[in-house]
């Protein structure tokens, strides 16, 4: 644009070089010419007014020519219209030119636009293949939970299927409980029938004089007779009382016995055997005071000071300690390994004195300790066996305590104060509370530390924690006449 207004001031240029010399003629007579074309206009637009003419002459060019700065009207009419056309050129450029930038900004921000939307476009991509992973993870998890779900249903099916091979199982115990009290029933007859024949055999003492080849028949003691006959099972007072059959064919007892033998039992407890001289821990025979019962207990006599009755023993494992009631009352397992004497035998032989009761402890690690209370005693049956216990000493810790004054429980009777059973989900037979400090009778792990839902190991709470289950576990009572209930 600029070129093009150059072109035009030289082609002016030039025009003014080929006027003629009487161009000031003309142009003053075009100059005449134009006041007089003003006047008329004049005239005729006002016609009302007066209207004045004046000539002026004409000038003549006279000597040298001199150049004016001034130009005459027609050049500077020209010369106007040329600055404005120029200065509106000018205009025009300048408003192109700002166009220019402008497009070249909007270019310049098109090409940030078009970046930044590369940007984008690639982090699409890159989001769309996150997102393609993150549902490849979701798919795989959701068929890893089926999966779990497909798991836990089948074990959900094993654990039914094991629960109603467990009713199968306590519905034939129950049948051999039945055969069992009946069988029970047949020994207090011959028990009796037996009694009476040694009472026969006693009355009779001149009649039948002792022969010295019998006396290799001589009838031998309770003790010896105990462990001829036992299974290692807990049994009824009258089973125990069932002697061999050749006893009445024997010589009386009364021609045997010398001033070396030893009382032959039955014993109040294990420390009445012991102060009879039998100092071997072994199965005795025991009749507490006020009971007409007899039972198997095995007598601890190397712990000091001896004469340990015991009622509980966990070592092995090889005993289930998750029983109804029925079975805690009347005990189980064996005397001579893992067992439970029985609620009903616990109750008589604490009640017919002032007892103190000792539990000893070991870890995996053979780590021994103990804990002793000053006083153990159960209350009857009608008060669900409830637990008293006097003064703690020792070095286990005292889990037991929190139990005092508490019901016995079990998976069919629930005797606690928490809102459910908590034998079942301490797998035992306990003075529960709400729930346990100690559960000795609840599941043996082997190992110490074990996994479970819930805390069912053989543990005492202050001795290892909860989540132990302790290897050798043994409660034993023994009489304490320095303490009252």
């Amino acid at each position: 644009m600029e070129a093009a207004v150059c072109l035009l001031l030289v082609a002016a240029v030039g025009l003014k070089a080929q006027e003629p010399e009487g161009v000031g003629s003309h142009v003053a007579g075009e100059t005449q010419g134009f006041i007089y074309g003003n006047r008329h206009r004049r005239s005729s637009e006002a016609q009302e007014k007066c209207t004045y003419t004046f000539i002026v002459p004409q000038q003549k060019v006279t000597g040298a020519i001199c150049v004016n700065a001034k130009e005459p009207d027609g050049p500077l009419l020209e010369n106007r219209v040329h600055k404005q056309e120029l200065e509106l050129l000018n205009h025009e450029l300048l408003k192109q030119k700002r166009q220019i930038e402008t497009l070249q900004q909007l270019v310049e921000v098109d090409g940030g636009i078009v970046n930044e939307v590369k940007l984008l476009r690639k982090e699409s991509r890159n989001m769309n293949s996150r997102v393609t992973q993150l549902y490849m993870q979701l798919l795989h998890e959701i068929i890893r939970k089926r999966d779990n779900a497909l798991e836990l249903s089948q074990l959900e099916n094993k654990i039914l299927n094991q629960t109603a091979d467990m009713l199968q199982l306590a519905s034939r115990y129950k049948d051999l409980e039945h055969k069992y009290q009946h069988l029970v029933a047949i020994a207090n007859n011959q028990s009796m029938v037996i009694a009476q024949l040694e009472e026969h055999c006693q009355r009779m003492p001149v009649l039948q004089p002792p022969q010295p080849p019998n006396r290799v028949y001589q009838p031998p003691t309770y003790n010896r007779i105990t462990n001829q006959i036992s299974t290692n099972e807990i049994q009824s007072d009258q089973n125990l009382k069932v002697l061999p059959p050749s006893l009445p064919t024997m010589p009386p007892v009364t021609s045997v016995p010398t001033s070396t033998d030893k009382p032959s039992g039955p014993w109040r407890d294990c420390l009445q055997a012991l102060e009879d001289g039998h100092g071997t821990s072994s199965i005795y025979l025991v009749k507490p005071e006020n009971a007409n019962r007899l039972m198997q207990v095995w007598c601890d006599q190397r712990q000091d000071p001896g004469g340990w009755t015991v009622i509980q023993r966990r070592l092995d494992g090889s005993v289930n300690f998750f029983r109804n009631w029925e079975t805690y009352k009347q005990g189980f397992g064996n005397i001579d390994g893992e067992y439970w004497l029985g609620l009903e035998n616990i109750y008589w032989l604490t009640n017919q004195g002032n007892y103190k009761l000792l539990i000893t402890m070991e870890d995996w690690s053979g780590r021994k300790v103990f804990a002793e209370y000053a006083s153990f005693r159960l209350e009857p049956e009608s008060e669900f066996y409830k637990l008293r216990v006097g003064r703690y000493n020792g070095n286990a810790g005292d889990s037991f305590t929190w139990h005092n004054g508490k019901q016995f429980t079990t998976l069919d009777r629930d005797h606690d104060v928490y809102t459910g059973n908590c034998a079942h989900y301490q797998k035992g037979g306990w003075w529960y509370n709400a729930c346990a400090h100690s559960n000795l009778n609840g599941v043996w792990y082997r190992g110490g530390h074990y996994r479970s839902r819930y805390q069912d190991g053989v543990y005492w709470a202050e001795f290892r924690g909860g989540s132990y289950s302790l290897k050798k576990v043994t409660m034993m009572i023994r009489p304490n006449p320095n303490t009252f209930h």
